[in-house]
């Protein structure tokens, strides 16, 4: 058994930390500059049709129970534009300036306004002067003055809108809320209205954030750096005896510890048979010797999320049968790297480590011919990331700038039509992957892969204590 050196580690801290966040002030000094969403605006704006307007909602706050509310998560489509974190607010866009109060402008941002009583329940609000700081932009109104101001469908060739939000609480006491805002726009807009058209604006982002700007690269990099050391640490402290749920604790702990703001995801922790499950959640099993772990988790920084798997041997080594599935599946991500580079399509990682996987089941007996792979590799190999965990893409050519994740996985569940020894081995194996001018950089390298590295720093002992009950 590990024996933990010499600081034990109370998680109450995490445990308090983690309702939900709705203060306006920020205490880091590393988020992104109001200069990287204004170009954002304004790279958009270039791609709109003529005298249109691109309307875009926060995202709704969701309910969890009676008087509840889960922790808030801004849209991702209106945090890249607005870095603006609060709920019952509204962006509206421009292709042409329009004038207000006997200003020009070309985007107009809608915040809640900021009322005491509340304020002392959930935490001060921004300001109009806070929201502009934020945003860069200059036309920061509070969210009530939406319900005046005097523009209709007709005024615009298009109005550009993504998918309303849907479940929305209406919040009776509060007649700017994100309900109303949504009845206001169907009104002011004559929703659904012949010039409305919910199918660009997800176009030009989905193009738009495709490819990240330094600015996102540099949080991105930090996100995957804090959930490589959760990685790193969750090797340490692994032993049998655990349950799936430490384990889960120990990593989401580092990321807590390291400044994350939240996971990415919800955390992956499969141990045995539950290795076999792609998106398994629950963490409840208890791990015994000669279990795999297949942990799938990352850290969320300033809204940009990572996304790194390691698949580990419970009692701190390998057996015959696990190894040899792991360092296939090893072999089929280095395939894929080598296919992470511009230009290329982006499917062709995900072919490259097929074709191992391919001939590495059929060679081991375990597939009778090679198209039957898709029953032990039945996921993708990449998908962009950023945002959101699962970041939208075009997924046509690689190009510099495109973050995306490489992780090939071979399951086999109990009772496969294969040799029982094969049995409740799980392995996936994800890197994140900054595509650049003349190749790529695994920006999660940091976090041991092969094998033998993974052993070896399982046998290095934690400086916390996290006790097995």
């Amino acid at each position: 058994m590990k024996r933990p050196v010499f600081v034990t580690l109370l998680l109450l801290s995490y445990f308090l930390s983690s309702g939900q966040e709705r203060s306006t002030y920020r205490y880091e000094n590393d988020f992104i500059p109001s200069a990287f969403y204004k170009e954002c605006r304004t790279e958009l704006r270039e791609q709109m049709p003529d005298s249109s307007v691109a309307v875009f909602f926060s995202a709704p706050v969701r309910n969890r129970s009676n008087d509840t509310d889960y922790p808030y998560h801004q849209h991702p489509q209106f945090y890249y534009l607005t870095g603006f974190t609060e709920a019952n607010s509204l962006l509206l866009i421009f292709k042409l300036p329009i004038i207000l109060d006997g200003k020009s402008t070309n985007e107009i941002l809608f915040i809640p306004p900021r009322i005491k009583e509340r304020e002392t329940w959930n935490g001060r609000r921004a300001s109009l002067k806070e929201a502009e700081n934020i945003s860069g932009i200059e036309t920061v109104l509070y969210s009530q003055s939406f319900n005046t101001i005097n523009i209709k469908s007709t005024n615009f060739s298009k109005v550009l809108y993504l998918p309303l939000p849907m479940g929305i609480a209406d919040d009776r006491m509060d007649s700017s809320d994100l309900f109303d805002q949504v009845e206001m726009f169907k009104s002011k807009f004559s929703y659904p209205s012949p010039n409305g058209d919910s199918y660009l604006l997800n176009k030009i982002l989905r193009k738009m954030r495709e490819v990240k700007k330094p600015e996102e690269i540099e949080l991105m990099k930090k996100a995957i750096l804090i959930s490589c050391e959760g990685h790193k640490e969750m090797m340490k402290t692994l032993e049998p005896g655990m349950s799936e749920y430490q384990v889960e604790a120990v990593g989401e702990y580092v990321f807590r510890n390291m400044g994350a703001e939240d996971v990415g995801y919800p955390s992956i922790c499969g141990g045995g048979e539950n290795s076999c499950i792609l998106h398994y959640e629950t963490n409840r099993k208890s791990l015994k010797a000669g279990d795999l772990i297949l942990l799938d988790m990352g850290a969320e920084y300033h809204g940009y999320s990572a996304d790194v798997t390691r698949t580990l041997p419970v009692s701190g080594t390998f057996s015959k049968e696990q190894k040899i599935i792991y360092e296939l599946v090893h072999k089929a991500q280095d395939s894929a790297f080598s296919q992470c580079k511009p230009g290329n399509n982006f499917q062709d990682p995900h072919r490259a480590a097929t074709e191992i996987i391919k001939k590495g089941l059929f060679n081991l007996g375990i597939i009778k011919d090679e198209i039957e792979y898709k029953t032990y590799f039945m996921h993708g190999t990449s998908h962009y990331l950023g945002l959101d965990v699962h970041d939208p893409g075009m997924r046509n050519k690689l190009s510099a700038g495109n973050v995306i994740t490489v992780e090939p996985g071979i399951y086999i569940p109990v009772n496969s039509n294969c040799d029982p020894k094969w049995w409740n081995i799980g392995v996936r194996i994800e890197d994140d992957v900054l595509i650049t001018p003349n190749g790529y950089e695994n920006l999660s390298i940091s976090c041991p892969s092969k094998a033998e590295d993974v052993e070896k720093l399982m046998k290095e002992m934690s400086i916390y204590v996290f006790p097995i009950k």
